[in-house]
């Protein structure tokens, strides 16, 4: 992972937010269910209240400005219902945002708007953040890896959920999936690969639920490959897979400057040696941070890349 204020410069920040700051809200008729019965467990203090903003005209993706949130300290999942037909499967859905913000629109609800209109349940999971999992500290010029990574907290509590209220979500529990961008393309790995015990103290029945994706998509991941002198996956995931990761697919670009294209490579050769289904796809040019948004560059194409895959992996049919 490239220093934070690089990335984020790449992403977000260099072209400025709007000075307009808002609360961020699902479009009509979508709520925002808190995912803990009560406070989430291992609470960091955050510099202010919730708050999202936008990105100015210097810093659009696809000529559109970025919704940026910050400050989350109450974690929510918010369901988008297919329309029309129904596959049963679903997908919950992490933005990135270098575990710093979290790209709530790029990276969150257009894929929902996507999921839902070829019959897949979408789950956005708004997250904890910032310093919610591994980032980047410029004062050490080296990544951080926090005591409990709340992310991960929070990713485990939803699956869980999801799965629980699969029966009057109209989801079957078989075909739960996660798909992660940049910092959140990490979660789904992390998930992928804890998901055997939950990080914190069971809360109620849906923690009795398995938290295990059924498959997982990490698109642009990062803090995967950590060591730029050595071509090795991240230890912490690499201990844990096993025969029930799940099956997986991978993208990235060759000319990504925020998450080294060797982050999706590592894992793709762990996954392949250990025997887990991967599927991964290269690109030359591209760059990072793009989510659906059409552009010149064919990595964009992806969507259809993901869902012939998921036909061939038996999650939704033709």
């Amino acid at each position: 992972m490239k220093p934070l204020i690089f990335a984020l410069c790449v992403v977000f920040a260099c072209g400025g937010l709007s000075a307009q700051k808002f609360t961020w809200q699902p479009s009509p008729g979508h709520t925002q269910l808190p995912i803990w019965p009560g406070a989430a467990p291992d609470p960091q203090p955050v510099a202010g209240p919730e708050i999202a903003e936008t990105t100015g005209k210097e810093s659009l993706v696809a000529g559109k400005p970025v919704v940026m949130v910050d400050n989350v300290s109450r974690p929510t999942m918010t369901v988008y219902s297919p329309t029309g037909k129904n596959t049963g499967a679903a997908v919950v859905v992490f933005p990135g945002g270098g575990y710093q913000v979290l790209a709530i629109d790029l990276e969150g609800t257009e894929v929902c708007d996507w999921l839902t209109l070829k019959g897949i349940t979408c789950v956005l999971l708004k997250y904890r953040v910032p310093h919610s999992g591994p980032y980047w500290e410029r004062q050490c010029d080296c990544e951080i890896y926090p005591k409990v990574s709340m992310a991960l907290e929070d990713a485990q509590r939803t699956v869980g959920q999801v799965r629980f209220h699969a029966a009057e979500w109209h989801i079957d529990p078989h075909k739960i999936g996660v798909l992660g961008f940049s910092a959140g393309g990490h979660l789904a790995a992390a998930i992928s690969t804890h998901f055997a015990q939950r990080l914190y103290p069971a809360q109620d029945a849906a923690d009795k639920e398995s938290c295990r994706p059924d498959f997982a998509v990490a698109l642009y991941p990062g803090h995967l490959w950590i060591d730029d002198k050595k071509f090795e996956l991240n230890p912490d995931i690499h201990a844990h897979i096993t025969l029930q990761t799940p099956p997986t697919f991978l993208l990235q670009d060759e000319d990504d400057d925020v998450d080294n294209v060797n982050d999706s490579l590592v894992y793709y050769v762990a996954l392949k040696n250990a025997g887990v289904p991967v599927e991964m796809h290269l690109y030359a040019q591209g760059g990072h941070a793009f989510g659906l948004r059409s552009t010149k560059f064919p990595v964009t194409k992806w969507p259809q890349l993901m869902e012939t895959w998921l036909v061939t992996i038996g999650m939704i049919s033709e």
